[in-house]
């Protein structure tokens, strides 16, 4: 388990990590989301011990990460692909680190067979694409079978099989009864991959909550509504007052509502005798939900013009 009790991080004058309370449990894949600038990296640094906290503190199983004995033993993290000696093969990188932490050097084979690169094992690392530095970063996050695992954009520079690949090995990891924590853009991914999720912004918790739960407090959620008489419903409700998507030309006889109560459109139908063959809500999506509840809390914005407004420092 991850637990992190008001955790705070000033750099300076700039408030990075604002008292952040958050727990991520074994067996569950938990996404870390938050606008850029919102404190994520500085976040993942602080469990690792990588930066000390101005306040509060974070453990990991029960204990600060200085604490831990052969620390990759218990907590293993991607969080800079590209650290490597670039001098270095991918095996003797690996095997440093198992050397450092009392870990058999056999380990070193078995996790780069998991991760697809027995074959470039003696290669230079300095050489490998970035699809192929994450795969050994998991690789060497992997090293001492941890119980925890922290990933910071992990499928950076994957390929689509990559991709698919760490989606269903990180919910392998999960369902093994470890803590598997991941910081990602990608929301279309992290909603096939996360069942839970801790969504900051500006260094402050917006959400703890199931990935479900999130989406649907977020009230983003359409209604389809299917009728061989589309063209004059459409009339009708935006006559009405209701926002109603513009048509799709594949499916001329569907109409999407934004916000729309299905037993009322249902009910103003009928009363307009007009006939229909689908009424059926339909769930938004995390991004639409990840976009409507951080909309407040983004550290830099654009507008349509190309004009750049920078509202504060660099909270990395």
């Amino acid at each position: 388990m991850i637990e992190a009790i008001g955790l705070t991080k000033r750099y300076g004058s700039t408030l990075a990590v604002n008292d952040l309370s958050f727990t991520a449990k074994p067996g569950t894949v938990t996404g870390f989301l938050g606008p850029n600038g919102a404190g994520k990296s500085t976040t993942m640094r602080m469990i690792l011990g990588l930066d000390r906290p101005t306040s509060g503190s974070v453990r990991v199983d029960g204990q600060q990460y200085h604490e831990l004995t052969d620390p990759l033993r218990t907590v293993g993290a991607l969080i800079d692909a590209k650290w490597v000696h670039p001098n270095r093969s991918a095996h003797a990188h690996l095997r440093w680190l198992a050397r450092s932490n009392r870990i058999p050097v056999r380990r070193v084979d078995e996790v780069l067979e998991m991760v697809g690169l027995s074959e470039v094992a003696k290669r230079r690392a300095g050489g490998f694409s970035l699809g192929m530095s994450q795969r050994l970063g998991i690789a060497a996050a992997l090293l001492g079978d941890p119980k925890i695992l922290l990933f910071d954009e992990p499928v950076n520079g994957l390929d689509p099989e990559g991709i698919h690949w760490i989606r269903r090995f990180m919910r392998r990891l999960a369902d093994e009864g470890r803590t598997v924590f991941v910081s990602s853009h990608l929301l279309s991914e992290m909603s096939l991959t996360a069942e839970q999720l801790v969504v900051v912004g500006k260094g402050e918790l917006i959400a703890q909550c199931s990935t479900e739960e999130f989406v649907a407090g977020a009230g983003t959620g359409s209604l389809k509504v299917r009728s061989p008489q589309a063209g004059r419903l459409r009339e009708l409700l935006t006559a009405g007052g209701h926002t109603v998507a513009p048509a799709d030309p594949a499916a001329p006889d569907t109409l999407v509502l934004a916000g729309a109560d299905s037993a009322q459109i249902g009910e103003f139908a009928a009363g307009h005798q007009i006939v229909l063959h689908e009424l059926a809500p339909q769930q938004g999506s995390l991004e639409e939900a990840f976009m409507q509840l951080t909309s407040q809390a983004v550290q830099y914005q654009t507008d349509f013009g190309g004009e750049f407004a920078a509202t504060g420092g660099d909270l990395r």
